[in-house]
C-alpha cells in the first residue's frame, strides 16, 4: 500500500511472531515517491547465511483474507489493551488508528481509541496529514503500549486520527501498521518494527508473509525469522535497489516467451497492502488487451471459463522467473463474473514502475530483510 501523496508535518495547540491475517477491501492503491536514506540502521546490520529458523524464536501472527483483497491481523494498544484490525503494510511506515477525538462519519464505522482509558497513554505536539487516492486524514501523534501477539513495543509512537474523509465504507479494518524503512515515515515517528528490534523484543531484523489462497485462515505474518514450512525450495534474494523502500529491480515481464512490458527492465515494488499488481497505464491496457479482458466500469472483465486457459504472465527478477498463472491474476465479484487483477498505478515516476501487490505475494512467500537490504521470493506452498 505505499501510501501517500501528500505530507503535513505541523504542531498540535527474542522471537518469531506469526499472526492471522484476513483479507478485506483496500482503502486506496496511491504511491508515493522514494525519500531514500543510504546509511539506514547500519547499527543492525548482520549475516544471514541460512534462512531456515526452526531452531529460533519466531513470533508467527495470524492475519485474515477478505475476499481476496487485503489481508488484516489484530493488534492492541494500550493498557488495559484495546483491540483493533489493522492492515499489515509493506508500502508505508506509518501506524495508526482511529481516535477519540475523531468527529469524522468514517471514524464511526471503526473502532476508536479510547486514550483515556489507558495509564500507559502519552500525547504529543505534532500533527500529520496524509492524503490517499481514494480520502484523506489528519491525525496526532500519541504513544502508548502496542501488542502484536506475544511482541509488545512500549512507549510506542503511533497516529490518531482526528479527521477522516472517504473511508466511510472501509469496515473492515480500523487502521494501518506500515513496516517500510523510518525515512518514509510521514508522521516521523519511529516504526513499530524499529521499535521493536531496539527493544530487543525480535532476534533478527526480518519478518515475512505468507498470504494463504484461503478465503478466511491460513495467512501468517512472522517476525524475527522464517518458517520454511510455508515455501518450496530455496529462497531466491533480491537486493533493493538502495536501502530505504522496498523497491528491486525487475528484468521484464513476459507472456508465452514475448515480452510485453518492462522492456529493458523497470522497478518493481513489493507491496503487502496492495491487493493488485499495478502498472503503467498503457501496458497494463496492453495486457488486458492479450487476455481478452474488456472494461466495464472501473474493471475488465474476461469469461469465467476462459480463466483456467488464460496464459502465465511471467516476472522475472534478479534473472528467476515468477510466473503468475491466470487464476491467480483473475477474480470474481460478487455477482460471480471475472475482472483482471491487473490495475493502473498512480506512480509519479521517471522510471517504469510496477507494484508486486497481494496477487503476486499469494503465490510466492516473501521475506523483508531488513539487516541486509534485500527480499526473499520462494514459491508459497
Amino acid at each position: 500500500m505505499k501510501w501517500l501523496v501528500l505530507l503535513g508535518l505541523v504542531a498540535f495547540s527474542e522471537c518469531i511472531v506469526k499472526i492471522p491475517l484476513r483479507r478485506v477491501k483496500t482503502m486506496r492503491n496511491t504511491v508515493s515517491g522514494k525519500n531514500i536514506l543510504n546509511n539506514i540502521l547500519k547499527e543492525h546490520v548482520y549475516r544471514l547465511s541460512q534462512i531456515s529458523f526452526r531452531g529460533s524464536n519466531l513470533t508467527t501472527h495470524p492475519l485474515r483474507n477478505i475476499k481476496d483483497l487485503i489481508y488484516v491481523g489484530n493488534i492492541t494498544i494500550g493498557t488495559p489493551p484495546q483491540e483493533f484490525q489493522v492492515v499489515f503494510d509493506t508500502g508505508s511506515s506509518d501506524f495508526w488508528v482511529p481516535s477519540d477525538f475523531c468527529t469524522s462519519r468514517a471514524c464511526s464505522t471503526h473502532v476508536r481509541f479510547r486514550h483515556l482509558q489507558s495509564s500507559t497513554f502519552r500525547l504529543t505536539n505534532k500533527t500529520f496529514r496524509i492524503t490517499y487516492g481514494s480520502g484523506r486524514m489528519k491525525g496526532v501523534v500519541a504513544h502508548d503500549t502496542v501488542r502484536i501477539g506475544d511482541l509488545v513495543s512500549t512507549d510506542q509512537p503511533f497516529g490518531l486520527s482526528v479527521e477522516e474523509y472517504g473511508f466511510e465504507g472501509r469496515a473492515y479494518y480500523d487502521g494501518v501498521l506500515g513496516l517500510n524503512y523510518p525515512n518514509i515515515s510521514f508522521s516521523g515517528a519511529i516504526p513499530i518494527f524499529d521499535n521493536l528490534k531496539n527493544q530487543g523484543a525480535i532476534s533478527e531484523p526480518v519478518f515475512a508473509f505468507y498470504l494463504s489462497k484461503d478465503e478466511q485462515e491460513g495467512s501468517v505474518v512472522m517476525f524475527g525469522g522464517v518458517d520454511h514450512r510455508y515455501y518450496e525450495g530455496e529462497l531466491n534474494w533480491v537486493p533493493l535497489i538502495e536501502a530505504g523502500d522496498w523497491i528491486v529491480h525487475m528484468d521484464r515481464i513476459s507472456m508465452k516467451r514475448k515480452i510485453i512490458a518492462c522492456s529493458g527492465s523497470c522497478e518493481a515494488i513489493v507491496d503487502t497492502g496492495t491487493s493488485a499488481i499495478e502498472g503503467p497505464r498503457k501496458l497494463v491496457n496492453k495486457i488486458h488487451k492479450l487476455i481478452g479482458a474488456r472494461p466495464r466500469h472501473s474493471k475488465y472483465y474476461i469469461s469465467c471459463s476462459a480463466v483456467n486457459t488464460l496464459p502465465s504472465i511471467i516476472f522475472t527478477i534478479n534473472g528467476i522467473n515468477y510466473p503468475v498463472p491466470g487464476r491467480a491474476y483473475v477474480l470474481k465479484d460478487s455477482r460471480g463474473r471475472c475482472y483482471s487483477m491487473f490495475q493502473e498505478n498512480k506512480v509519479s515516476s521517471s522510471t517504469e514502475t510496477w507494484i508486486l501487490g497481494d496477487v503476486f505475494l499469494r503465490v510466492y512467500f516473501s521475506v523483508f530483510d531488513r539487516g541486509n537490504d534485500r527480499i526473499g521470493l520462494a514459491r508459497a506452498v
